[in-house]
């Protein structure tokens, strides 16, 4: 008797076709067994792409052909040639090695006499069509995807930051993704500032839950999606941009500006940031005995750094830097907004816009919501359709995955307004305390905008041993900020 291994392939593409199931090969390969008496010495079933043999299944039969390699002669028994091999010169290489292993490899829709030599011939044409095939589907692929994407559209998985979407004539798209978006939005501000490193950036953009690493944060500053632009390559040499169908997340003038910047050597050093960030009194203190401004520097101890501010060439005034910025800040953290100004900053806090926006998102989340129900009312109705025997269980399969696909698209087109709304309901939800304390995360403010704090409010007759001083508030601020404890006494007047 003769006997022979079974073996059954289909790829992704082809769980969809009607006869390609790996069910309805391995049946009619059991019936010809059985008609010509060939004993089944085991089963392979494979789901996975025939371009080459690195596949799971095929290399167990293999392994199990090489153990089995003395004795008689085997077969590997499969309907077509095409489930074998797309690749014509991977096929006559595994072709030749099974030989050496006394295993024949037959299709039996498509049966080959090797004894024949013209036979041959008839293995080459069965070998080169699905190969033909392959490349062929491969070229049309292409070719659609390149005028997909002259149009402006985005294809393959959406970049950080965006998220794939089907819409609803089923054509793919992506959208912005928050809170990413608005992360990355934020780094290219400020990578276009050129005042911070890019390492120091990109570590509070993952502080702010942006989680790329290094070399990703510089493929982000690199990609033109981000502003709008879809690149097309039209040849080996030739890249074309194309104003892309997406919301872009910043402006063309922004992503070329941070593109010079990247590509310029850059001067801005750590230890220049780092001093900028520790001596951000630096320019607004006057030496007691000199009258001179005071520098900062850091001066080298035993076991550590101590920086200070200073005064030069011979003069000895100077004091601890860390000490007097957290006397500034916390002297600072003594005013809060008087009473008559909270609501003033509340509405010029307010985004004018926040109103229309809310109103646009929450329509869209009706619209998603009536098209999720409508979606479940499709597949109710399938449902019925394929109980009563109308609709084909294939059909039925089909409508299934589809609906699947676009209602959790929709679902999350409608988490992502969500948060949206979340987002501007905490925008409006913004408490008193919050509020009146508006110098309260002063050290959390960047270096730029606490020397633009200190300029408008500047400190004045510093005590250089005590460390204490006042600050010097104009009418303005006097009018709109007062002290806590001048609040609580007011509050206990009332009592």
């Amino acid at each position: 008797m003769e006997t022979a291994y079974l073996y059954v392939r289909v790829s992704t593409d082809e769980q969809k076709r009607k006869g390609y199931s790996l069910p309805e090969q391995e049946e009619r390969l059991l019936k010809y067994c059985k008609f010509y008496n060939i004993e089944v010495k085991g089963i392979y079933r494979e789901d996975f792409s025939a371009k080459n043999f690195n596949r799971p299944e095929w290399n167990q039969l293999f392994s199990e052909i090489k153990k089995k390699s003395s004795g008689q002669n085997k077969n590997i028994l499969f309907i077509k040639w095409d489930r074998f091999s797309r690749n014509i010169e991977y096929a006559y290489e595994m072709i030749g090695k099974l030989r050496k292993y006394k295993t024949t490899a037959k299709a039996i829709d498509q049966p080959i006499d090797f004894s024949v030599p013209e036979s041959t011939v008839m293995l080459a044409v069965y070998l080169a069509v699905p190969e033909a095939e392959n490349t062929r589907r491969a070229q049309n692929t292409a070719n659609g995807m390149q005028r997909a994407k002259l149009t402006g559209r985005y294809l393959g998985k959406a970049p950080l930051g965006f998220i794939n979407l089907t819409l609803m004539n089923g054509k793919k798209a992506i959208a912005p993704k928050e809170p990413e978006a608005e992360i990355i939005k934020w780094a290219f501000y400020h990578v276009a500032q050129n005042d911070h490193k890019i390492s120091e950036i990109r570590k509070i953009a993952n502080d702010k839950g942006l989680l790329c690493s290094r070399s990703h944060f510089f493929r982000i500053l690199h990609n033109p999606v981000y502003c709008g632009l879809v690149p097309v390559k039209l040849n080996s040499s030739e890249k074309q941009m194309i104003k892309g169908l997406h919301e872009p997340l910043i402006s063309e003038s922004l992503f070329y500006q941070v593109q010079s910047v990247i590509n310029t050597k850059r001067k801005t050093t750590a230890k220049r940031d780092d001093l900028q960030s520790l001596f951000f009194l630096r320019g607004f203190l006057t030496c007691p005995i000199c009258n001179r401004k005071l520098v900062g520097s850091i001066s080298k101890g035993r076991s550590k750094k101590y920086p200070y501010y200073h005064c030069r060439d011979g003069c000895k005034t100077r004091i601890d830097a860390i000490f007097l910025n957290n006397c500034y800040q916390k002297k600072l953290q003594q005013f809060i907004l008087s009473n008559n100004t909270i609501e003033l900053f509340k509405n010029i806090l307010e985004d004018q816009n926040i109103k229309t926006q809310k109103a646009s998102y929450l329509y869209a989340q009706k619209g998603l919501e009536r098209k999720i129900n409508e979606e479940k009312l499709i597949l109710s109705q399938g449902r019925k359709l394929f109980i009563t025997g109308i609709l084909k269980i294939d059909d039925y399969n089909e409508l299934k995955k589809e609906n699947q696909i676009s209602t959790q698209n929709l679902k999350k087109e409608a988490n992502d307004i969500t948060a949206k709304l979340k987002a501007i309901d905490k925008k409006n939800q913004m408490e008193d305390n919050a509020l009146v304390k508006i110098f309260e995360r002063f050290s959390e403010f960047e270096t730029s905008d606490k020397r633009h704090l200190v300029n408008l409010i500047p400190p004045t007759d510093i005590d250089f041993k005590t460390g204490a001083l006042s600050l010097d508030l104009n009418q303005a601020f006097s009018k709109i900020l007062s002290k806590k404890n001048n609040r609580k006494t007011k509050k206990n007047e009332f009592h």
